[in-house]
């Protein structure tokens, strides 16, 4: 018979997808289940006396306490169930212990490195990322890959050419680089391996930099097919993020983590271990290029995939008040048109007021439910919408150091985006101090060449023509006026 602790914990429990953990007296994870609705699976173990099943008596008979992690999807309850089963063994799993159910995405650690589907992760010093709980999103990300990061496909530990001399007609169909009969630099097939394991690990942004550097390269040099064709990578990795939903997260949960979660549960009063969290911060300058971002938190580790930075629009002045509440805003409206997974619990970089506004616009958007709390720095006080004072955990509890981690992450990401865009406004800034450059002209040509660098270092006729609109005279007084600019 559950106890009265454990029916309240029950009742608390989101109607929502997650993975649920059954502990006995001793706290022992002794069961790991998922569910597309954690109350109703839960509660179903309590609804009746007894199971046909001696295993489920048992397992009932059991129970002490449960804890649960609430995802964003079934098909993400499905990785992380398996996971927490691979890590605690428990004695009541019967199926997943083996961790071999769902397929891998194996980049094998070769010469010219190959990639393959296994449903084994072995210990062989290959790359591993997954798994992967649907086909057809496996098949999709294959098909990106097989497009647009062609590796090899043949097995032979030191590549051979079929015919020799020929490539096999994969390189025909610009389905591999051929690199067994050299049709393509060693530096240029590691080029792709690496852009590869980007996009596989998630850091889809890191991976679009790359991208757009060597494009803008490629046009600067007039390689317009090759800059065309990086474009259209770009283009394809985008669209293919913004269907999918889960990042590859890593496979094992270390105990430290873990334990943050569980103290963090505790100590907020949550219905769950806040499996994802996000976390907001502002930056401006002088009132001047205010910025809002959003960080995100997947099992312990950043996902930069998921990172987002907003310039606040709607506010005048210094009011980091209405900037965080602007900025939630327009994150959760993105949510809500299935742009990005919502959260089990929002961080704030700031004190009371900023709760305050940043739980005005959960309001607004009928986001109540969502856990917030805010981060005052100098103090390191935890503000709850809970308790009228503040929480304050020892600087060595788990849970502070969860959230100062977050909070660290949000200020690096907001004080970096608003140096990168106060940067370019200086560029443009150079370069309206000629005379015939405006601020179209100068943005043009910043996209145009990518640097003021490469501008210097362009010839008058090549910079006349360009741009519509500069004639050779005005590209003369354009690079006599960057003179030095790129030493």
């Amino acid at each position: 018979m559950a106890s009265e602790t454990l029916k309240e914990k029950i009742r608390k429990l989101p109607l929502r997808p997650g993975v649920y953990l059954m502990h006995d007296a001793r706290g022992t994870v002794i069961y790991v289940g998922k569910a597309k609705n954690l109350r109703k699976r839960v509660s179903s173990y309590f609804r009746h006396g007894g199971f046909s099943s001696p295993r489920l008596r048992k397992l009932v008979d059991t129970i002490s306490d449960l804890s649960c992690i609430r995802t964003e999807s079934e098909g993400e309850a499905l990785i992380v169930e398996s996971r927490l089963i691979r890590r605690y063994q428990p004695f009541f799993n019967v199926e997943l212990k083996m961790g071999e159910r769902y397929p891998w995405i194996k980049l094998t650690k070769e010469h010219f490195p190959r990639l393959e589907i296994t449903r084994h992760k072995e210990d062989d010093g290959a790359s591993y990322f997954g798994p992967f709980t649907r086909v057809s999103e496996l098949r999709q990300l294959t098909r990106l890959v097989e497009r647009h990061f062609p590796l090899r496909t043949c097995k032979s530990k030191e590549p051979c050419s079929p015919v020799p001399g020929r490539p096999c007609v994969r390189h025909a169909l610009m389905r591999c680089l051929a690199p067994c009969v050299g049709g393509c630099s060693e530096t240029r097939y590691r080029e792709v391996v690496a852009d590869l394991e980007l996009l596989l690990a998630g850091r889809v942004t890191d991976l679009v930099e790359r991208l757009r550097s060597r494009m803008d390269q490629a046009a600067h040099e007039l390689h317009f097919e090759e800059a065309a064709r990086l474009r259209d990578t770009i283009r394809s990795i985008w669209r293919y993020t913004r269907q999918k939903r889960n990042h590859v997260l890593p496979e094992d949960l270390d105990k430290d983590t873990w334990e943050a979660f569980v103290r963090l549960e505790a100590l907020l009063n949550l219905s769950s271990v806040p499996w994802r969290i996000d976390c907001f911060d502002i930056s401006h300058f002088s009132g001047k290029e205010t910025f809002g971002v959003v960080v995100v938190f997947e099992q312990g580790i950043p996902n930069p995939s998921l990172y987002r930075k907003f310039a606040i629009r709607d506010v005048e002045g210094i009011d980091d008040f209405r900037s965080i509440q602007e900025t939630l805003l327009r994150r959760y409206r993105r949510s809500l048109q299935g742009e990005a997974p919502l959260p089990q619990l929002i961080v704030i970089d700031g004190g009371p007021q900023q709760l305050v506004f940043a739980e005005k616009a959960l309001q607004e958007l009928g986001l109540e439910e969502i856990p917030i709390v805010a981060l005052a720095k100098q103090e390191e006080a935890v503000y709850t919408l809970f308790a009228e004072l503040p929480l304050r955990p020892g600087r060595e509890d788990p849970a502070l150091q969860l959230l100062q981690r977050l909070r660290d992450e949000a200020h690096r990401f907001a004080v970096s985006a608003h140096t990168r865009r106060r940067d370019n406004r200086n560029l443009r800034s150079v370069l309206e101090e000629v005379e015939g450059v405006g601020k179209k002209r100068a943005a043009d040509l910043l996209a145009r060449f990518g640097s003021i660098r490469h501008i210097a270092s362009t010839g008058p006729e090549e910079l006349a023509s360009s741009i519509p609109g500069i004639g050779l005279d005005l590209a003369r007084r354009i690079l006599e006026h960057l003179e030095g600019v790129a030493e």
